[in-house]
């Protein structure tokens, strides 16, 4: 199998059963995001103790590549502190933008969305989520926009 392949398999995966889809009972931070391009809707609920992400949850609707992105942060970043969260989302974001990044091990599944770099329209859903997530984790309550 190719790398390719198992990347389209990760995010296909991850759009058809997202993790931390839902409620979250007990948010005490939470955003809302939205990509009017492509009409991704998203709310991230989170639960914090201290600096660290206790529970994430998402809800909202969007394309493939936006679900699965939001499905795979929720995963990465529950546990982890903020200065662990930045350091993801810049990873993240170099995967993304730069052409030629390669995977950071630590990025594990997150690994998968290097192939959305190939389409660069998507960008903008894959990287919604982790907007979104700022906006929550610096409690901004204005809907952020991709646009």
């Amino acid at each position: 199998m190719e790398l390719k392949d198992l990347y389209r398999d990760v995010i296909l995966d991850h759009n058809r059963q997202p993790r931390n889809f839902g409620p979250l009972e007990g948010p005490n931070a939470q955003a809302e995001g939205h990509n009017p391009l492509c009409g991704d809707r998203l709310s991230l609920f989170l639960r914090l103790s201290g600096d660290r992400v206790e529970d994430v949850s998402f809800e909202g609707s969007g394309c493939a590549i936006s679900t699965a992105s939001a499905s795979m942060m929720t995963e990465a970043i529950k546990g982890k502190d903020r200065a662990m969260i930045g350091r993801l989302f810049s990873k993240v974001h170099s995967l993304l933008t730069q052409a030629d990044a390669a995977p950071a091990p630590e990025l594990g599944k997150l690994a998968a969305l290097s192939g959305v770099r190939e389409f660069p329209m998507r960008v903008k859903c894959a990287t919604l989520c982790w907007h979104t997530l700022n906006a929550a984790l610096e409690q901004k309550t204005s809907t952020v926009s991709t646009e």
